[in-house]
């Protein structure tokens, strides 16, 4: 069960940098795109203005 658990919180980690790194390029941000691409969960949840440019790279808006 806990494999199963683990592979499922790999897959949305896998998801979240992947749709990141693809709406780069709609962000504030013009560098640091591979540090930002793999810290998302922490920065998203620790930091207002990377949450505001990751719904904007996720959502394009």
């Amino acid at each position: 069960m806990s494999t199963l658990i683990g592979i499922i919180l790999l897959g949305i980690y896998g998801i979240g940098a992947w749709k990141f790194w693809a709406g780069f390029s709609r962000t504030d941000f013009s560098s640091s795109k591979m540090y930002l691409t793999l810290m998302w969960p922490v920065l998203l949840i620790g930091n207002k203005s990377y949450r505001r440019n990751f719904n904007k790279a996720i959502k394009g808006s």
